[in-house]
């Protein structure tokens, strides 16, 4: 599986099964917006992070 299909599975994809993906899993104004800034991208890098480092929530 791919870094962006487990992020995707994490959000969407699980908002979804349970009937909730018009009020979460995506940013969208009007939904609810829990989510993390991290230290580096993992999704623009080509080697495997152990820990990007979490700079806020």
């Amino acid at each position: 599986m791919s870094l962006y299909s487990a992020v995707r599975a994490m959000a969407i994809n699980a908002s979804w099964q349970v009937f909730e993906e018009h009020r979460r899993g995506s940013l969208e104004p009007g939904k609810f917006a829990d989510f993390v800034i991290l230290e580096k991208n993992p999704l623009a890098s080509t080697e495997k992070m152990k820990d990007p480092g979490v700079h806020s929530t």
